[in-house]
């Protein structure tokens, strides 16, 4: 007999996790990386076609302005995507949602397969901008999806998949980028439109798989539906134990309703958990990440790297990442989610430290240009086992039915406008700070992971009431719990804390 509390993968769950995770966190990790090799041959493209219309070259500033645009509007893009999840998820459902998603990417891709043809960079920043509301999207709404469809004992590692398959995609973008393949003159253009290829998969191959069955019962009441697709889920009948943790969820949120972002602002009872996501995703970007994604090659060029071997160590370090990933899968249940967060904000700040001794010292010291890319190669390891997959994880378990729509539009919002600010102001750093850039993440890296000692508790294997409750004495609230076999009266604030409860 099955281990009822202790659910194990099923064929339907392993699918319906790949195509969530191929069909859409694929596409964040490619369109992230994916200008980076051929974007002198896109810039060059810029020109010409300046060139063509006005007959005179084109200015450098405008140049730069330009290409500023085609890689700051795909985290601009996420931003209003994120805004996005909400609405669409409340109305749509997870999985309808995923669905709805795949025209901000087939339409853009497109878009920048045909730009070439149509003489128009206008056209390759504008679907920059789309494929990015598809990030946004997906971004929220795969690691939502995952965790309202997988067991408790299974959650942590089905909802790092997402985050294995942006490691994947950037990977992907990387080697298609080398010279000899995509990354040059003619490639260039079938090299971003590749995008739409994994957005056409999951069209046709999601529908065949469950919605969440907790959006199915606690959103919309159909309990049939509901019970149908958790025994698919589960491959077997009994799921009777679910469906009352379901129930009780759904009991103790019957009078709230869905949550907008300004009702869980004023929420008391949440008010920790808002903090720790909104503290994690900001940690996530801010630690600079994305500075390495983005402008890889120039990092490692100032390490000393010859410009033909750049793109080889590119693609080395993203084998790195999608290794890391992997392992993060099989390591965050055993391991937990607390201590991934602690070692790996803790390994990229002082992977942080090294690479600013390194950069400072490359001119006196032959072997450092190593030393340098070893640093950037430790911090990537040190990403993905902690800051990059688990934040969203936690986050999922942080908040109940109805609150996680709105919970998860504020990380989305915070993770995308950080990445902006990142892609945006890095260059300027590297230019004023030099080597010395690297220390403002270090020390972003150390306020996280203390912010984390001191607050975020450990919620593997948990159930979402379970880990309110976890939060309920720091957030100062009275739990109110039922006995018995009936579904409780719910967990929720007392009358007194829901007339002083201000939003912080």
């Amino acid at each position: 007999l099955e281990d009822q509390d202790c659910p194990r993968l099923t064929v339907v769950l392993v699918l319906a996790t790949l195509i969530a995770a191929f069909g859409s966190s694929f596409q964040y990790g490619y369109n992230v990386s994916v200008v980076n090799s051929p974007s002198q041959f896109m810039q060059q493209f810029y020109n010409t076609t300046y060139m063509e219309r006005y007959h005179s070259p084109m200015e450098e500033n405008v140049l730069t302005l330009l290409w500023s645009l085609s890689v700051s509007m795909f985290p601009l893009g996420g931003f209003f995507g994120s805004l996005m999840v909400a609405p669409l998820v409340n109305k749509l459902g997870r999985k309808g949602t995923l669905l709805f998603n795949n025209i901000f990417s087939i339409v853009p891709a497109i878009m920048m397969g045909v730009s070439e043809i149509a003489k128009s960079y206008e056209i390759i920043i504008v679907a920059r901008f789309i494929v990015g509301i598809c990030a946004g999207l997906s971004s929220t709404v795969v690691p939502m999806y995952l965790g309202e469809i997988a067991p408790k004992n299974l959650r942590g590692a089905l909802c790092i998949v997402p985050e294995l398959f942006i490691t994947f995609g950037i990977l992907c973008a990387q080697v298609l980028g080398i010279r000899n393949i995509l990354g040059n003159s003619t490639g260039w253009t079938l090299l971003l439109g590749l995008t739409g290829i994994p957005a056409a998969i999951q069209l046709l191959l999601l529908p065949f798989f469950p919605e969440s069955p907790r959006y199915m019962l606690i959103q919309n009441g159909d309990e049939k539906k509901a019970t149908k697709a958790l025994q698919r889920l589960r491959g077997w009948d009994d799921v009777d134990s679910e469906l009352l943790e379901m129930r009780q969820e759904d009991q103790s949120e019957k009078a709230e309703g869905h949550l907008s972002v300004f009702s869980l602002l004023s929420q008391r009872s949440l008010r920790w958990q808002l903090i720790s996501i909104v503290v994690m995703m900001m940690g996530q970007q801010l630690s600079g990440v994305n500075a390495i994604y983005y402008y890889a090659d120039s990092i490692y060029g100032s390490a000393g790297v010859r410009e033909s071997d750049i793109q080889y160590v590119t693609v080395g370090t993203g084998a790195v990442n999608v290794f890391m990933s992997v392992t993060a899968v099989f390591i965050v249940e055993a391991s937990g989610r607390r201590l991934l967060l602690l070692c790996g904000f803790g390994i990229c700040c002082g992977a942080c430290v090294l690479l600013t001794v390194a950069l400072n010292l490359q001119e006196t010291v032959t072997w450092m240009p190593y030393v340098s890319i070893a640093s950037v190669i430790v911090y990537i390891i040190g990403h993905a086992i902690g800051p990059s997959p688990i934040p969203y994880v936690v986050a999922t378990e942080m908040f109940r039915q109805t609150a996680r729509p709105a919970a998860f539009m504020v990380a989305g919002s915070v993770h995308w406008l950080s990445n902006f600010v990142v892609g945006l102001i890095f260059p300027f750093l590297e230019v004023s700070l030099g080597p010395y850039s690297f220390i403002i993440f270090a020390v972003i890296c150390l306020v996280t992971l203390i912010y984390i000692w001191l607050v975020v508790p450990e919620t593997k294997k948990k159930t979402f009431l379970e880990v309110f409750q976890m939060f309920a004495k720091r957030n100062k609230v009275e739990l109110n719990l039922g006995d018995g076999d009936l579904p409780p009266k719910g967990l929720k604030e007392s009358p007194q804390d829901a007339q002083k409860a201000t939003p912080f």
